[in-house]
């Protein structure tokens, strides 16, 4: 089972690369899409501070 966030502030493809590779060091598995401006974590990783950390520290808004 899959859970979707939205991401707010990505301005490039870059920015979801970046995004997906902070969270897979942080032990998280996700799929970050600029063109969907979401992040897709499988349910059974979901730290959600964890995530919201990681995102929040690299400069982006992960909506809940």
């Amino acid at each position: 089972m899959k859970k979707t966030y939205k991401i707010n502030g990505m301005h490039c493809a870059s920015c979801a690369a970046m995004i997906e590779l902070d969270l897979e060091d942080a032990g998280v598995s996700a799929k970050c899409s600029y063109a969907n401006q979401n992040l897709v974590v499988e349910k059974d990783q979901v730290n959600i501070e964890k995530i919201k950390e990681v995102v929040e520290k690299a400069g982006y808004e992960l909506v809940i």
